[in-house]
């Protein structure tokens, strides 16, 4: 390579630019993170649009498929876009229909029944004998319910300050996370009322700043990234709806309670892979440890049982067959993702591993059939 002084002057740039950023990394970082906290509500908003992109186009093929007259035409998008609003937020409210009302009866149940173990807890202690009095009378208070809520009133009394800094700062992110949802949601519908007009003002951008090959080659990744995560939301969706219905029938069939609530918290529940039915079942075990906790321990195997199924079939099956994913890749993609960056990571996991696997898979093809184009042409 012929030595210049274009090529020296990037040389030096690059090396000034990464000694730059190790010698100020701390203050690098603090402005990344500022950034990116700033861009949050952009971030959600696109990955909002996206998810509910989903619905929008089923229904957009279902608004009088093949009517070219202006009015449909021109209600199609915003009509297509409310139903698929509507849709969610149908769903949204079925699932905490079913589940906060029998969460809240669960608690109530809870205060009494803890009242009555501690009223018995001190009747046992009254009959032992083999422990010293003052000890069995120390247990015995600590065990007094008045006891306990009179203590707990001191201690919030005593940490008045520091509760109030702690309900301050709830109530300061709860405004800001609402605040950011409300933004996001504005942002998702402006995006996919216009969809179109940004998707020719990317290309047209791509088609001035980068080289045509490069351009052609980031619009098939794209396209790639694009066609995995729609097919990842829908397998996932389809497997925690299967996941639901079955632990809600198996409940009904093996007569445990609250089986319509279990049922829906675990399909909910279930949208985070493989370990989203524990976080379930561990509302479903306080739920039915209320009513029996004979079949609380019976729920927990039955549901352990379920887990292995649809940890092992039903999910690598489902969400591995809509990506073209083997099994073993998508049990890979959850194991690595979790490992790297927890439950964000087992739910990007699977659909960037599926990216991967189809890119790769074509570019060993065109190794192979070096004369057959993979990459689309402009």
């Amino acid at each position: 390579m012929k030595l210049t002084w274009k090529t020296c002057l990037r040389a030096g740039v690059t090396v000034f630019a990464v000694f730059l950023c190790i010698h100020y990394w701390a203050t690098l970082s603090g402005l990344l993170a500022l950034a990116m906290g700033a861009a949050r509500p952009l971030v959600l908003g696109c990955v909002l649009a996206f998810v509910l992109n989903i619905p929008m186009g089923a229904f957009e093929r279902l608004y009088f498929p093949g009517s070219d007259r202006p009015a449909v035409v021109r209600s199609r998008r915003p009509v297509c876009l409310c139903l698929s609003l509507l849709s969610v937020a149908v769903i949204l409210a079925v699932v905490l229909r079913l589940i906060v009302p029998e969460l809240i009866a669960c608690v109530s149940l809870l205060i009494p029944a803890c009242q009555g173990l501690l009223g018995q807890a001190r009747e046992l202690l009254s009959q032992v004998t083999w422990l010293p009095a003052d000890l069995v009378e120390s247990l015995r208070s600590l065990m007094s319910w008045p006891q306990l809520m009179a203590q707990m009133q001191d201690f919030a009394l005593s940490e008045l300050s520091n509760v109030a800094n702690l309900a301050t700062a709830l109530v300061s992110a709860v405004f800001s996370g609402a605040a950011n949802a409300v933004l996001s949601l504005i942002l998702a519908i402006y995006i996919l009322l216009g969809k179109e007009r940004l998707g020719r003002q990317f290309k047209a951008l791509g088609r001035r700043y980068v080289k045509r090959e490069w351009a052609s080659g980031l619009r098939h990744v794209l396209d790639v990234l694009h066609d995995c995560f729609h097919a990842y939301i829908v397998g996932q969706c389809t497997e925690a709806v299967i996941l639901g219905c079955l632990c809600g029938a198996g409940m009904l069939l093996f007569r445990f309670p609250y089986a319509a609530a279990v049922g829906a918290t675990v399909g909910v529940t279930a949208l985070i892979p493989v370990a989203g039915a524990y976080i379930g079942g561990a509302v479903g075990f306080l739920l039915i440890f209320t009513v029996s906790p004979l079949q609380a321990l019976l729920f927990i195997l039955y549901l352990l049982i379920l887990q292995q199924l649809e940890g092992n079939i039903i999910y690598p099956k489902v969400v591995g067959t809509s990506m073209g994913l083997p099994g073993i890749w998508v049990l890979c993609a959850v194991i690595v993702g979790g490992g790297v960056w927890g439950i964000p990571g087992m739910a990007l996991g699977v659909p960037l591993a599926a990216s991967a696997y189809r890119l790769v898979k074509e570019d060993v093809a065109r190794g192979k059939h070096p004369h057959t184009p993979i990459l689309p042409t402009d």
